[in-house]
């Protein structure tokens, strides 16, 4: 195994590195003395409650959303001051050793306000559309405190943009003509946001409460059970031997560790604590160590299976089978990922770097035994989600019973084995099962208020100002669908800029993905709901690593010691790549597998994503096998155009629509015409640079 001292130095940007992960994953205060078993409690109390409902306790949808976001809430205001630091010399308001009397109060009151439509259910039911004045009063509680809380948690952007919705909800009749909206009462906004489906209780929030956890617990689960180090030295030993090894197990290694945290800063922090220094080690410079860490832990949440908390509401918004959102997303995301093994391979290559001596990489066969049980709820989990296509709740329930077993055993055997005592191996097995429940419900905070929060934006919009919007962005775009994919695209980076992914694709799903639809249809051009859906998604992930912002670039600049802003701007040049595919299955869904069930033409149209992918890698990177000319980029950029839209091609070739796939016959011979006029200057082997 690789553990060497500069590694694990514990260094002041790693350390850095680690506040903003475990800031970012719920970790704010830690109290001493007997108030700090309080928020480890309530968080094992939520992973029960969530493990319970999703195998013996039935109960109605409202109160399952409602018991979540209370629990959420409750955490919240115990684990997180008003302020990070002192401000205006008020400490009280800062406090990270205790949990004052004030919060304690406050979590109550906001996990009350919470539950209230669940105490009085038959009561809200019966009222509804006509809310009495305690039904207002508890739902302004929760509106403030819920707001606040996201505050604490997230930042300010999500709760200032819900707070400029509500205020136009109530303002828009004095509002200009051209965007002036005819308003709502006090009434109507408190019984749609607070006390129907259609509000902060609507659908994000119950994909968070039904779903979404338990992918989280199994996560934490399997990263405390020691899954996220096995994937990152399996990573190594199989590709660290590599020219520029050690860069092509850090979007493996990445790759895999997505399936254990939904976080690209938890990504970075768990992977790139080993790949960066590696990376560093054989060459590359620092900061396109951090940039390749970047680009390959905020993709993190588009490979499927298990995608970030979006996906599964994309599910819900579509109204399809949770397997149907991994389809259409397998072939973007897997395109993504093998263009940036080639994006390090051709940065190695331009480096003239080589990988790391064999003799300093863990063995594989060693690595892959050493670990191979964490690969045992991994292939249950998929087993059960693409072959028996299981509900996502069922799969991940069954594969966190398979998770606990194996945390409960895997220290027994190993005590076992080295003859040393089997009980205090099994009560740590114990710990780390009530830890790792613990630490889940903690990581959970930020996605169910992300959604709660986001819903008072989807609720305002259903109170009629969607129709307005639509109307704003279709005069914007001129009713265009390019220029109105153009603007979604740049209103998700600005916007994902101060909010979470989940939050951000609720927020432009909500504005953008019907009119996308509509504006597509008054073109007579059929935009797939799944498609309009997706390209909000993969923008909101794109978010994470936009300067100047993208705090995922400033984790991993932490770690490689590198400026962040540079490393945020060279990351986005790597991800340049992912950002091309939203736009091209908008016009080519055949890249997200609609209407097509045939597995030979699945696979044909993979590999030509792949290739079309490296293309557009080769020219935005400069370089091939030899650097470009500059005369070659535009090829380069017609070979991707041809492989991603053999359907134009096809209709500019006068061919049948069902021909079009004849038509990447020309994008792989002119690529393959660039191999052959780039190979004389192809770098020679003897120039390569040994690791340092």
């Amino acid at each position: 195994m690789i553990d060497s001292p500069d590694i694990q130095e514990k260094d002041e940007g790693l350390e850095i590195a680690r506040r903003m992960a475990e800031e970012e994953e719920g970790v704010s205060r830690r109290p001493t003395g007997p108030t700090k078993w309080v928020i480890p409690t309530i968080g094992v109390t939520w992973s029960l409650f969530q493990l319970a409902i999703a195998s013996f306790w039935i109960l109605d949808t409202i109160f399952i959303r409602a018991i979540h976001l209370g629990f959420a809430l409750l955490i919240v205001y115990l684990n997180y001051p008003v302020f990070k630091q002192t401000r205006l010399g008020l400490k009280f308001l800062s406090i990270k050793d205790r949990i004052p009397p004030w919060d304690f109060a406050i979590a109550a009151l906001a996990c009350f306000s919470a539950v209230y439509i669940a105490v009085d259910y038959y009561g809200v039911t019966a009222r509804y559309g006509a809310p009495i004045t305690r039904d207002i009063i508890f739902g302004l509680i929760l509106l403030v405190l819920l707001l606040e809380a996201a505050r604490r948690v997230i930042g300010p952007a999500l709760s200032a943009i819900a707070l400029l919705f509500c205020a136009y909800a109530f303002f828009g009749p004095y509002m200009p003509d051209v965007i002036a909206f005819k308003g709502v009462s006090l009434n109507r906004f408190m019984g749609q946001i607070t006390m129907s489906t259609e509000g902060i209780y609507g659908i994000p929030l119950d994909v968070s409460a039904t779903i979404v956890f338990l992918f989280v617990l199994f996560g934490a689960m399997l990263d405390k059970a020691g899954g996220g180090r096995y994937f990152i030295q399996l990573a190594l030993s199989f590709l660290g031997g590599f020219k520029g090894g050690p860069a092509k197990a850090a979007v493996l290694g990445s790759g895999f560790t997505g399936l254990v945290s939904g976080s690209s800063i938890a990504n970075i922090v768990t992977t790139g604590t080993f790949t960066i220094p590696l990376m560093k080690k054989v060459g590359y410079p620092a900061t396109k160590a951090a940039a390749v860490e970047v680009a390959a832990s905020t993709d993190g949440q588009l490979a499927p299976p298990i995608m970030g908390a979006a996906a599964f509401i994309i599910a819900e918004y579509v109204n399809v089978p949770y397997v149907e959102v991994i389809k259409a997303a397998a072939i973007p995301a897997f395109a993504s990922y093998a263009a940036l093994f080639y994006i390090t391979h051709i940065e190695a290559s331009k480096l003239g770097l080589r990988g790391l001596p064999r003799e300093e990489l863990p063995p594989f066969f060693k690595t892959l035994i050493s670990g191979a049980h964490f690969l045992v709820p991994l292939c249950m989990l998929l087993y059960e989600l693409i072959v028996v296509r299981h509900s996502p709740e069922l799969a991940a329930f069954n594969a966190i019973w398979v998770m606990a077993i194996i945390m409960l055993f895997q220290n027994p055997v190993k005590a076992y084995m080295k003859k040393e005592p089997i009980a205090p191996a099994f009560w740590q097995g114990v710990t780390d099962v009530f830890s790792a429940m613990a630490s889940g419900a903690r990581n959970m905070c930020a996605v169910a208020l992300a959604t709660a929060a986001a819903g008072i934006i989807v609720g305002v919009v259903a109170m009629g100002l969607g129709g307005l919007i639509t109307e704003v962005i279709d005069v914007l775009s001129g009713g265009n669908i390019f220029l109105l994919l153009v603007i979604t695209a740049i209103a998700s980076l600005i916007i994902g800029m101060g909010l979470p992914t989940t939050a951000t694709y609720i927020v432009m799903d909500s504005l953008t993905a019907p009119v996308i639809v509509e504006v597509g249809a008054s073109m007579d051009f059929i935009v797939p709901l799944m498609a309009a859906h997706l390209f909000c998604f993969y923008f909101g992930i794109l978010a994470d690593d936009t300067p100047p912002v993208g705090l995922a670039a400033y984790a991993a600049a932490a770690i490689a010691k590198s400026p962040p802003i540079p490393t945020g701007l060279q990351g986005f040049m790597y991800d340049i790549r992912t950002a091309i595919l939203p736009f091209m299955f908008i016009f080519n869904s055949d890249l997200i597998l609609h209407n097509i069930d045939s597995w030979p033409q699945g696979i044909l149209i993979f590999l030509m994503a792949c290739m079309a992918n490296f293309a557009f890698a080769s020219a935005t990177q400069g370089f091939f096998v030899a650097r470009n000319k500059i005369w070659e980029i535009p090829i380069f950029l017609f070979v991707t155009f041809n492989l991603f839209r053999p359907d134009l091609i096809a209709q500019w070739l006068g061919m049948a629509q069902d021909q079009r796939y004849w038509t990447y016959l020309i994008g792989l011979a002119v690529f393959g015409l660039l191999w052959l006029l780039q190979r004389p200057r192809m770098p020679r082997p003897e120039s390569a640079r040994a690791p340092a």
